[in-house]
């Protein structure tokens, strides 16, 4: 008997342990909401390609973002009249090709990217590998200035963190000095340039590149692509902007390219810029989840109610709940001592009550039960037999329910409209059930069987139409697993009720009062 309790209480803890494991990979790995209406921005970028076609083929190849800094690539879309289009993948290099046989004249394409920023920020640890160092193309003069310039802030740093930030201030300072002067007049644009830093951090022996990325904001139109330092040092990158000594990027800030690859590539063209516009839109959390899930070819997300047609999903809504409405039902009969008429009539019920509304639920059932059993009564005198008597009394119901229906239609009162909902067969064998347990126990029993349908029904249907509940069964079906493991639970329960605990109240008080 212990080795049998064991494993039901192994077998019980994995289900748990699945059923929630699977829920918190859902939610901080694949983003996925756990309370209900929650929004996020989801942004979009779009990439305007123009250039001057020279009556020949044409290639053009646009660096696509590969994220790296809290943002992930939902949908790529193109347009392009009369050019093939392909996504290309090549040593962890994203681009976008445009191909055809002969264009001539201004051309203007487009690359479109929807993106949205993860809830979970990954860390900025080097999960990339550090670039080499890069070789310091200086002529004699620039190279002795540079040297002096790193000198100085190696003195005045004590890391390579540290003696970037001290770089980047000695570049940027009003008043430079001379040798700073001769450094910025390598630069072909005011301020420091980005691959100028990188050459100077190469020669204190620390890996860094330049990276580009843009600053989203919204309804932003010709932009371009701003340039920032990674550096890598004690197994960390770090971020700076190349103007200033700030570290880090912004919340905004999302990465396009890295390294030495080029932005644009166009054979068969000249004059080829690329300018960005961005746009940002608000949307559910829950929608954006599923569509990068699908975008990733998750399997779990693959092989799920996602992946049913949207009818099918609505109706699997309203099946989802009907596990939590069982455990409601068990917890109440099997803990707390409530007696129903019939085990899970309290659950169609409830799912009917979703339909009417609570109250208007309650008052049909009343009033179709109430006629149900005088109906009833009337063809036991009859002496017919039991299938016979069940079939009178369903169709029975189902006049009662057209005659409600036909009123209430009359009278304007809409919500009457949808009692086509009602279990007519389970509501004819409650009358049946109701009317022998009148003849047998009388009309008391029928009270409290009948009374502790309609709490157990109420009460689950008030937990079956929260929004939370609603959202949790939809979303995270998994969670079914946790359902029938507390099932299992509950079943093995023989110990008092707490209705018994009013059962036997009064030999309690007599106990004690024959004690004192």
């Amino acid at each position: 008997m212990r080795a049998g309790k064991l494993r039901l209480y192994l077998i019980a803890l994995l289900l748990i342990a699945l059923g929630v494991g699977l829920t918190l990979y859902k939610h901080f790995a694949l983003d996925f909401p756990l309370l209900p209406g929650e929004r996020q921005q989801l942004w979009t970028i779009e990439a305007q390609v123009s250039f001057e076609a020279q009556g020949e083929p044409v290639t053009v190849s646009l660096a696509r973002p590969s994220g790296g800094n809290g943002y992930k690539a939902l949908e790529e879309d193109y347009a392009s009249s009369g050019y093939g289009f392909t996504l290309q993948d090549s040593q962890g290099r994203q681009r976008a090709e445009w191909t055809t046989r002969q264009a001539e004249g201004r051309q203007v394409i487009y690359y479109r990217l929807q993106a949205s920023r993860l809830d979970h920020q990954p860390p900025l640890t080097s999960g990339v590998q550090p670039p080499e160092l890069q070789p310091v193309d200086l002529d004699e003069p620039t190279l002795t200035a540079a040297r002096a310039v790193v000198d100085e802030a190696r003195r005045h740093s004590a890391d390579a963190r540290s003696l970037t930030v001290q770089l980047l201030q000695l570049l940027n300072n009003p008043s430079p000095s001379q040798d700073v002067r001769v450094l910025l007049n390598q630069s072909s644009k005011p301020g420091p340039d980005a691959s100028l830093i990188v050459q100077l951090l190469s020669l204190a022996e620390i890996p860094a590149r330049v990276i580009k990325g843009l600053e989203l904001e919204d309804r932003r139109r010709n932009q371009i692509l701003v340039d920032r330092i990674e550096v890598f040092a004690d197994d960390q990158r770090f971020f700076f902007d190349p103007s200033h000594s700030v570290e880090g990027l912004s919340d905004n800030f999302l990465i396009w390219k890295s390294g030495g690859v080029s932005l644009l590539d166009v054979t068969g063209g000249r004059d080829s810029q690329v300018r960005f516009s961005t746009l940002v839109s608000d949307t559910s959390a829950r929608g954006l989840a599923v569509k990068s899930a699908k975008a990733e070819q998750i399997a779990l997300i693959d092989f799920s109610i996602y992946s049913l047609p949207v009818a099918d999903q609505n109706a699997f809504k309203t099946i989802l709940l009907v596990p939590i409405g069982t455990l409601i039902v068990v917890f109440l009969r099997v803990i707390v001592g409530i007696r129903t008429s019939g085990t899970f009539m309290p659950i169609l019920m409830a799912l009917a009550f979703i339909q009417t509304t609570l109250l208007t639920g309650l008052a049909i059932f009343i009033i179709v039960v109430s006629i149900g059993l005088w109906i009833r009564s009337a063809l036991s005198n009859l002496n017919l037999l039991l299938v016979a008597r069940i079939s009178s009394v369903v169709i029975v119901v189902i006049g009662i329910m057209a005659g409600l229906s036909i009123i209430s239609f009359k009278l304007g009162l809409e919500q009457v409209l949808t009692i086509t909902f009602f279990p007519m067969i389970i509501l004819s064998w409650t009358i049946e059930r109701m009317s022998i347990l009148w003849e047998e126990e009388g009309a008391r029993e029928v009270l409290v069987q009948g009374s502790g349908s309609l709490v157990v029904a109420s009460f689950a249907y008030l937990v079956m139409t929260n929004s939370l509940i609603e959202h949790l069964t939809f979303n995270f079906p998994e969670l079914l697993l946790v359902m029938l493991a507390i099932n299992i639970l509950l079943g093995q329960y023989t110990g008092y009720r707490l209705s018994e605990l009013i059962r036997f109240e009064p030999l309690v008080r007599r106990r004690r009062q024959s004690h004192d």
